[in-house]
């Protein structure tokens, strides 16, 4: 049985590498199922990865993050076509995380609609992953799925996060690159944001530049920069696109490889990564240790119980949480 679970497991990377995109979409499906073969997959996968380049584009609902990411798909997979511009052809990988249907609880499909363009292309590939209740502006397998489409060898691989608010900045924890999105007349004021997601920004868009404010959006940004100050080393530029026109998206493009640059130089991407994956590290053990605690007995009703005790008064909850740990440390030695 186990061979024949490794045999199925080493198949499937095997199409995965060929960049089978049945294999993929089984790929991913297995991880947010959330199963035993999953982990496997995941650690055959693993040193087929950390080659890809990692883009998350966040911002606020209605910013036009999708028509922005099929904007530098287009770019990236189709360069001859991009005034100004002696880009190379990539292929490009797309996780889109959209809010979960109330009625099937899979994701609303608007970026497939959007890009629909893109997939006879051998070299795109795109997921749509539900939040399914997860917060920070990603779904609970994002990273996962992302090693996914790293090791099938996309180049270039965007992570567009569902709208998001002041503190869900999950994106910077996994992305090499974070694009934050801004756009005028939608109450994108950078005075009330500035504390969430405009400190995470690598780099910033105002998107829909033709409307009125954009250069007031611009000038607040780099005000903001001005007083802060940068204490990486690098000034986030502030780029103007039109994702409707394509206007802005090569220097948007140009900019993305500028940073890849600088990432390159002294270790930097090195040591985000590091960073990254101590702090993935931390929640993986995490949930490890929430599920081995479920399997010995830590269920919902035992959760009651005690809960009830403890507004009886007739239980200390932080000793029963130090109980609680002990005793699944005890079982997992």
């Amino acid at each position: 049985m186990q061979i024949a679970a490794t045999a199925g497991i080493e198949n499937m990377v095997a199409r995965l590498r060929e960049r089978d995109v049945r294999a993929i979409a089984r790929a991913i499906s297995l991880i947010e199922d959330d199963t035993q073969e999953a982990s496997r997959l995941l650690s055959a996968c693993f040193p087929h990865t950390g080659r890809a380049l990692q883009i998350g584009v966040t911002g606020s609902p209605g910013a036009g993050k999708s028509s922005l990411v099929d904007r530098l798909c287009r770019h990236y997979l189709h360069p001859s076509n991009s005034v100004g511009t002696a880009q190379q052809r990539s292929s490009v990988g797309v996780l889109a995380v959209d809010p979960t249907s109330p009625y099937t609880g899979g994701a609303l499909l608007g970026d497939r609609i959007r890009m629909q363009e893109h997939h006879a292309n051998a070299d795109f590939y795109l997921r749509s992953m539900a939040t399914r209740g997860a917060l920070g502006g990603l779904a609970h397998k994002t990273a996962e799925a992302a090693s996914i489409l790293d090791a099938a060898g996309f180049d270039r691989i965007f992570i567009e996060t569902v709208g998001v608010g002041q503190d869900e900045v999950d994106i910077v924890r996994l992305a090499d690159i974070t694009i934050v999105v801004l756009v005028p007349g939608m109450g994108d004021d950078v005075q009330s944001i500035k504390a969430g997601i405009m400190e995470i920004a690598d780099i910033f868009v105002v998107n829909k530049s033709d409307r009125d404010g954009a250069d007031r959006v611009e000038a607040e940004v780099l005000a903001m920069q001005s007083h802060t100050g940068i204490s990486s080393g690098w000034t986030p530029p502030v780029v103007k696109t039109n994702s409707l026109t394509s206007a802005g998206v090569a220097e948007l493009a140009a900019a993305i490889d500028g940073f890849h640059r600088w990432l390159l130089q002294e270790d930097r991407l090195l040591l985000r990564r590091r960073s990254q994956w101590k702090q993935r590290l931390f929640a993986m053990v995490q949930e490890q240790l929430m599920r081995a605690a479920l399997l010995n007995g830590l269920n919902h009703e035992r959760l009651e119980q005690y809960a009830a005790a403890i507004v009886d008064r007739t239980r200390d909850p932080f000793e029963t949480a130090s109980m609680l740990v002990d005793r699944l440390v005890k079982r997992t030695d």
